[in-house]
């Protein structure tokens, strides 16, 4: 082919790969801007929640529509910008990258490494608002997920694909029960994703730092939108936290998620409402507000093995004042989720920790994932507990009591102690197993109270390991590991009572 020939063919190519299609690079003009708001003229054909670009480098998020011009939120600094500015239309909807590299790293609500690791390698990115599977995509929730909490696993259990709400006043350990949760997955294969919204800065570092020391780190993500961070960025950190969790989820992994808290989200959204000149509802909540929180908990569930068979379980946690679950946001969760762990503000202060309040706590289907071990030990422990609280009340204003009621008070009181349970201690299956079958029989009247917690952990942790082992791998408990049981605490309450009466 001679050089003629070459070029001919060279533009014959070029015309038939030539698009014809009309290209426009849309812009716009900002009107006004000031609380992190621009109003933009000139996006006539922006869509809403699509990322948009302004002349200084920071981007924003389209979330009003107006006839004559759009609102958006700014997902950085104002600084440079003003009246007359340039915004550039991206095309593409606000996303969030993801990839095995986000492991173990603190990201920004953007996914961005605040962390001061270096940058974090992802190809790949998916938009943080996605439609929720569907009902032919899902699985029933059939698989535990152990937090490692004895009150929690025991009796208000989670199955992996559940959404199961933390909720209680501040500082009643809701965080603390998530981050128990958290240091449990270790060697489970499930990645855990801590999504912090509008905490203080020292919170999280905190957080990242009991991670990293019980080992934790590894496996999870920490992705923060700091009280100091704008509210666009508190708004749209847990949706960037579920996109992050949904590419777990669809390679067929496990994932949990902690949404902390989403009552300072719903103040965010709320802030943003009502600058973009939304009309305010019931407590100033726009009317859309019972939606923000079900699109992004929808997004948790368990797939079916052709979409990928992952599983995305949320702890979403509110914030109560002064114990008002009938509050608006409290309500809206409450009525999104699949149950509820209630901490009491009065059980936290009587040194019951976790303060979990068995009578209002419920979990709507992870009764079907409870592994059988833990369920069949654990059968009478919650009618026991009611049966305390009732007489509890009931007698303390009376000294003559009955020796079946005596029985009883005293019973559910070894109870409660056995329940207590330190921060960033979880429990294997078999330890809550043999914990809950030795306190729920009734073997352990003759050890002290002040005594009985510490004694039935030692006692659990002196079994032999073809026992417990046994436990753990078949997740039952048969009639023989019981009798053994049985056998073995006699033996060990005859060696330490020895010892406390020398």
């Amino acid at each position: 082919m001679n050089h003629s020939d070459e070029i001919i063919s060279i533009l014959r190519e070029e015309i038939e790969q030539y698009d014809n299609r009309t290209r426009r690079d849309e812009t716009g003009t900002v009107l006004e801007i000031g609380d992190g708001i621009a109003t933009v003229y000139g996006l006539g054909r922006a869509v809403y929640g699509e990322l948009v670009e302004f002349e200084t480098g920071v981007r924003g998020i389209v979330l009003g529509l107006e006839r004559d011009s759009v609102g958006v939120v700014l997902l950085g600094s104002e600084a440079g910008l003003h009246e007359g500015s340039q915004v550039r239309r991206t095309g593409r909807a606000a996303d969030v990258p993801v990839g095995d590299a986000m492991l173990g790293r603190t990201v920004n609500a953007l996914g961005e490494p605040i962390d001061g690791l270096g940058p974090i390698d992802c190809t790949e990115t998916r938009p943080i608002e996605r439609e929720a599977p569907g009902v032919v995509t899902r699985e029933p929730v059939k698989q535990p997920l152990q937090t490692g909490i004895l009150a929690i696993d025991a009796m208000v259990p989670i199955g992996r694909g559940q959404r199961e709400l933390i909720i209680g006043d501040r500082q009643t350990g809701k965080t603390s029960i998530a981050v128990d949760a958290i240091l449990n997955q270790k060697g489970q294969g499930v990645i855990c994703i801590y999504v912090a919204i509008g905490q203080k800065a020292s919170t999280v570092a905190k957080l990242r730092g009991t991670l990293e020391k019980h080992g934790a780190l590894e496996y999870s993500i920490i992705l923060s939108a700091t009280a100091s961070d704008s509210a666009p960025q508190q708004y749209i950190a847990p949706y960037a936290g579920a996109a992050i969790g949904e590419y777990f989820m669809e390679q067929g992994k496990d994932v949990l998620i902690v949404y902390d808290d989403l009552t300072k989200h719903a103040v965010a959204y709320r802030t943003l409402s009502l600058l973009l000149r939304r009309s305010p509802g019931r407590e100033a909540y726009p009317g859309d507000v019972f939606y923000l929180h079900s699109r992004l908990l929808e997004r948790a569930c368990h797939l079916t093995k052709e979409y990928g068979g992952g599983s995305m379980t949320a702890l979403p946690i509110i914030e109560t004042q002064a114990g008002d679950v009938s509050a608006y946001i409290p309500t809206n969760v409450i009525s999104i989720t699949d149950g509820q762990i209630y901490l009491e503000n009065d059980l936290f202060f009587a040194g019951q920790r976790p303060a979990v309040n068995v009578g209002l706590s419920v979990s709507r289907v992870g009764g079907a994932a409870q592994t059988k071990a833990v369920k069949k030990t654990a059968g009478t422990l919650r009618i026991d507990l009611a049966r305390f609280r009732e007489l509890e009340v009931f007698t303390q204003f009376s000294s003559d009591l009955d020796k079946d009621t005596r029985r009883t008070l005293a019973h559910g009181k070894q109870l409660m102690e056995i329940l207590k349970q330190p921060l960033c201690h979880p429990l294997q299956v078999w330890q809550q197993a043999v914990i809950l079958y030795v306190a729920t029989s009734g073997l352990l009247s003759d050890v002290p109270l002040d005594r009985v917690n510490q004694f039935v952990r030692d006692f659990a942790d002196s079994l032999p390991d073809a026992l417990t082992s046994e436990i753990q791998s078949t997740g039952t408990l048969s009639g023989t590991s019981a009798e053994q049981i049985r056998e073995a605490l006699e033996a060990y309450k005859k060696q330490v009572g020895a010892a406390w009466q020398a």
